[in-house]
């Protein structure tokens, strides 16, 4: 393995369900961020940069379709549902609400990490990125998150990863410095600066964000 696996954001309240979503994902060499409530999740979602949440509807602090829309206002990160409601009415309203599947409790391993390669494939899809690039003897698996020189392995820390991803999905194209802060630290403050620039020169008084 190359310690190149996908971050996944875990949002459920309940922490035995967490230890065991944690264990399930980590024995298949995924990171994962945690939150228990859904101001947690907002702020691990500014703050970090996920390749998939893990939600739970339950939660104390917000209803969890009124939170996959929030996450939708941040980011066109893959949400998987997980819930112990299995009425279709609800599968409906969540994925309705922007959710890009609904798991039921009790669920197995196996089903769930299958759910997970599929979310992470339709996110590639949408980015318009293959599964698969190769160019020379480098091979890259945007689902898997492998790298590969030849036969072997190449390990990267988790940024390096993230800069290579954003390169080969935009492969022939240029990529700024703007948008790999952006895309890679999520740094907002790329955009507030800029804003702050222009707003000197405009409006020589006005503070800036």
């Amino acid at each position: 393995m190359t310690g190149d696996a996908a971050t996944i954001l875990i949002v459920e309240d309940e922490p035995p369900i967490r230890r065991l979503l944690r264990a399930t994902l980590v024995a298949h060499d995924h990171r994962t961020l945690e939150a228990a409530t859904g101001a947690e999740a907002l702020s691990a979602m500014r703050h970090h940069r996920p390749d998939l949440v893990l939600l739970d509807l339950g939660l104390p602090d917000i209803d969890g379709q009124a939170l996959i829309g929030r996450i939708r206002e941040l980011s066109p990160v893959p949400i998987v549902v997980l819930s112990s409601r299995g009425d279709e009415a609800a599968k409906v309203a969540a994925l309705d609400a922007g959710a890009d599947d609904y798991v039921t409790k009790p669920f197995g391993a196996d089903e769930l990490m299958a759910r997970l390669r599929a979310a992470l494939r339709h996110r590639l899809a949408q980015q318009g990125a293959e599964r698969t690039f190769a160019s020379g003897d480098l091979n890259v698996d945007l689902v898997r998150r492998l790298v590969r020189r030849g036969p072997e392995d190449v390990r990267l820390s988790p940024k390096e990863y993230d800069i290579l991803e954003q390169l080969v999905i935009h492969a022939g194209k240029v990529l700024t410095h703007k948008h790999l802060l952006r895309e890679v630290w999520r740094d907002e403050s790329v955009e507030c600066a800029s804003s702050a620039r222009r707003s000197r020169w405009t409006h020589p008084r006005r503070g800036t964000c």
